[in-house]
């Protein structure tokens, strides 16, 4: 049986050499060089490497030998990093069915994105800064490119996802729209300045529609040119997700900007129920005077009034009526006021020109209608009575703002907007990844309780520092402890994903 020995032996120039050797059959064979010193201190160390690594290698090991003891004084440390972090959004992945090696690249930017939202150049370097993983710049731009292959199967799995993993009701799906600008004034087919909700008007913008389910989870989406009306969006959207996915029935919610004639009859021919926001205001003096007069200032009392745009739903409420006329004699003093001035009152509510010579008066109609709409809320369905109440179609409607929150995920704590590309493929990879991010938030907000923001501070304040001996080259790592704030955070984490 090989016996490995340390030996040290004087070299031509004068340096001693550390080598493993063994006797085999009365005769020394050389194992391995471990390196040259000429101090007392270095031929120490290169003795304590050998010693590591006769250790490390002997076939054998001797019995009740104490394993030797890391110096502090020989430790370096190599990194900190998140591997938590890493660990636990990459098990959120796999339950929300993300797993594949093809996905690999787009589940890595996407948890980036969640930890610290930055441009694809940025996200290179934080990969391997916070997790070890390392990306070159081309092999990030070539795939990007090609990353947008994935959404229906994305789509899909977003959609297994909340049937199987979280219970989601998909009979009744929710769907609005948002735009995001670019960092340029350069337009194409797909970037387009349009009527933008972030006030970026001179901008080229995309326009995007999203599906989620009452609870906020998101389950598909469509990009739009900048310039698209919103309202052109939905029926698109709803018949490609409700098609692929086999959605029997499905109740669609939508708010009142999605809401036309043609829309209506589009979605009655397909089969859908719908609940829409109303626009009162575009009522006739006929319809109004009619709610005016039957639900009167009665607060929480509710009528249901046939139209040609189906049952409308008027809901009275005494603090809306409140915020309603506080808001409605601003704009009426205001009107005052720039008639009063002389002002340009082009753009001003309840003012319309009195002659072309730019004078104008006030709408007295218009200050009509809105007075006695103080206070009402409307709503469109097609769904009888028997099958919904009054009060659970204006429940259903009001989970709209899990949609609006899932938007404000996505462009605040994803960072979605500004988008920084200029290659169309690569715009929709982009929106593919923050797809993909939202996704997995939802998932983890939806399983714990807590908002992401709550959970990646609790997740990121956990580090991973690796340090290694420079005499045994061994590498050892040790996690700091969390806050005792995000304690209760980590112990429900543990419970619904690894880490």
């Amino acid at each position: 049986m090989k016996k490995y020995k340390v030996r040290k032996t004087l070299t031509k120039s004068g340096s001693t050499a550390v080598q493993v050797v063994c006797y085999r059959n009365r005769k020394l064979e050389f194992v391995r060089q471990i390196g040259s010193g000429k101090t007392e201190e270095e031929i120490v160390t290169l003795v304590k490497r050998a010693e590591y690594w006769i250790e490390s290698n002997e076939p054998q090991q001797e019995l009740f030998i104490p394993p030797k003891q890391v110096e502090v004084k020989n430790l370096e440390v190599i990194g900190v990093y998140q591997s938590t972090s890493y660990k636990t959004l990459l098990d959120t992945a796999r339950r929300c069915g993300l797993s594949s090696k093809k996905e690999k690249f787009l589940i890595d930017f996407a948890i980036i994105r969640i930890i610290e939202p930055a441009s694809k150049l940025r996200s290179i370097t934080l990969l391997s800064q916070y997790f070890g993983i390392e990306y070159s710049e081309r092999t990030v731009y070539r795939k990007i490119k090609e990353l947008h292959l994935l959404k229906k199967s994305i789509e899909q799995k977003a959609l297994e996802c909340a049937k199987e993993q979280l219970d989601q009701d998909l009979s009744l799906i929710l769907y609005d729209v948002t735009t995001l600008y670019f960092e340029t004034f350069k337009s194409d087919e797909l970037r387009v300045p349009g009527f933008s909700k972030d006030n970026k008007h001179q901008q080229p913008q995309i326009v995007v529609g999203l599906i989620v389910t009452r609870s906020g989870f998101p389950l598909s989406y469509e990009v739009f040119s900048g310039n698209t009306f919103e309202g052109k969006t939905m029926l698109e959207v709803l018949k490609n997700f409700i098609t692929i996915n086999s959605v029997a029935r499905p109740v669609v919610v939508a708010d009142a900007a999605m809401l036309s004639h043609q829309n209506i009859q589009e979605l009655v021919k397909e089969g859908y129920s719908y609940i829409v926001g109303a626009r009162l205001g575009n009522m006739t003096w006929k319809m109004i005077d009619k709610i005016s007069s039957k639900i009167k200032p009665t607060d929480g009392k509710i009528i249901r009034e046939k139209t040609k745009e189906g049952d409308l739903i008027v809901q009275f409420s005494q603090k809306r009526y409140n915020k309603d006329k506080h808001e409605f004699e601003k704009q009426l003093e205001r009107a005052k006021e720039s008639i009063e001035k002389s002002a340009s009152a082009k753009n001003v509510k309840f003012v319309k020109p009195k002659n072309k010579n730019n004078e104008y008066i006030l709408n007295n109609e218009l200050i009509e209608k809105a007075r006695k709409l103080l206070g009402l809320k409307g709503y469109y369905t097609n769904i009888q009575k028997s099958e919904l109440s009054n009060p659970e179609i204006i429940e259903r409607y009001h989970d709209l703002w899990q949609i609006e929150k899932s938007f404000r995920i996505t462009k605040s704590d994803l960072a979605t907007r500004p988008v920084f590309h200029h290659n169309s493929r690569s715009v929709k990879s982009h929106i593919l990844i923050c797809f993909t991010a939202l996704m997995m938030s939802k998932y983890l907000e939806l399983a714990t309780g807590y908002s992401i923001r709550r959970i990646t501070d609790a997740i990121k304040e956990i580090k991973e520092v690796v340090m290694q001996d420079s005499v045994t080259g061994l590498t050892i790592s040790k996690f700091s402890r969390p806050h005792h704030n995000t304690e209760p955070i980590m112990e429900l984490l543990k419970g619904k994903v690894s880490y």
